[in-house]
């Protein structure tokens, strides 16, 4: 099956392995060091992240290693429906007295007892139902739809988001009670455009599961191809990486990989012509392959945790060169520590 931005093989239950969840980028490690701490607590987590960052993976990390691993763990989409249907998903029905009915339907948390219960894209979950949600958290207890008698559980609760919560508190759309209460912990997912020195081993696994589940030989990338992978903006994150990775393996050649690749990068990179004006080609292309070159520098980075040393010879240039390349990107040994992955630092518009 496949689950939130990461394939795991059809035959378990489990999850990718830890190299390939967390990676080698500095952020990702300092997730797993906090995650590795939180999970035998029974503190509340919300996991925020744009959507296909591995939320819902981070969650069965979670669960997996708190001591309700051994239960069930039970997801709740917020955002599949509304109202009333939400509410008797997440909470069940109680002993109906309507002709027809058969009884007592247990709903999503009491299924989730001993176990964890996560609510997905939480920020969308229906404002008359987080007054009940909040009960919930508060005494473990709830009541469901026409039952007369509340019901106790015990739940570990992971929360998700590709919000921004506090923005939708600050906005009257989230109950300020209820984000408190939530938010024992936030873990803030980084975009796969952060972490590009994870994205040949995230493709190479993704590679490996599919092969096996279509019966396919599919062989690794070439390095090449890797460099187009990285040098993507991945507005979908893993999961947009996955689906490139279905096709790789379906089709048997990197071409599927490598157009696609090419058009969205020229696509972004295509000047807008205005008549009366010119562009210099030669200046175009001189920024998109400058452009290219510092997000395989930053990969290689990285992956070495910013040994410089090592990722020259990774990259087989000289130290002086690298220390060179650096400084014309903006990638110094300080801009790192602040913002993960130096991101911002590189200009990606190459009219500029």
């Amino acid at each position: 099956m496949s689950v939130t931005g990461l394939a795991t093989p059809s035959s378990e239950a489990g999850l990718p392995p830890d190299a390939v969840i967390f990676g080698s980028t500095l952020q990702m490690e300092a997730i797993r060091d906090n995650l590795l701490k939180i999970a035998e607590t029974n503190i509340p987590v919300l996991i925020e992240g744009e959507s296909g960052t591995g939320k819902e993976i981070i969650a069965k990390f979670i669960h997996q290693r708190s001591h309700w691993a051994p239960g069930p763990f039970v997801k709740v989409s917020c955002p599949s429906a509304s109202g009333t249907l939400v509410q008797s998903e997440l909470f069940g029905y109680g002993e109906a007295t309507s002709a027809g009915t058969i009884g007592a339907i247990p709903g999503r948390a009491e299924m989730a007892d001993c176990g964890t219960l996560f609510l997905d894209e939480i920020s969308e979950l229906d404002v008359s139902l987080q007054s009940k949600l909040l009960e919930l958290l508060q005494d473990g207890q709830f009541c469901p739809v026409n039952a007369r008698d509340g019901k106790r559980i015990d739940i570990r609760v992971v929360c998700a988001t590709n919000r921004v919560l506090d923005r939708e508190v600050a906005a009257g759309r989230f109950r300020q009670d209820l984000y408190y209460r939530i938010t024992g912990v936030v873990l803030r997912l980084p975009a796969l455009r952060q972490r590009v020195a994870d994205i040949p081993q995230i493709a190479d696994y993704l590679i490996r599961v599919y092969s096996q589940r279509y019966q396919r030989n599919a062989g690794p990338l070439s390095p090449g191809t890797r460099a187009l992978l990285q040098a993507h903006q991945w507005p979908g994150n893993i999961r947009e990486l996955e689906n490139l990775c279905k096709r790789y393996v379906i089709f048997g050649t990197e071409d599927v990989i490598t157009s696609e690749m090419i058009t969205r990068t020229s696509q972004r990179a295509e000047p807008n012509f205005v008549e009366g004006k010119s562009i210099s080609l030669k200046q175009v292309t001189r920024n998109a392959t400058k452009n290219l070159e510092n997000k395989i520098i930053l990969s290689a980075l990285q992956a070495t945790k910013w040994n410089r040393k090592q990722a020259a010879r990774n990259l087989k240039i000289s130290y002086r060169a690298l220390l060179y390349k650096m400084k014309k990107a903006g990638l110094d040994g300080n801009n790192h520590a602040s913002n993960g992955s130096g991101q911002n630092l590189i200009d990606l518009d190459p009219q500029r």
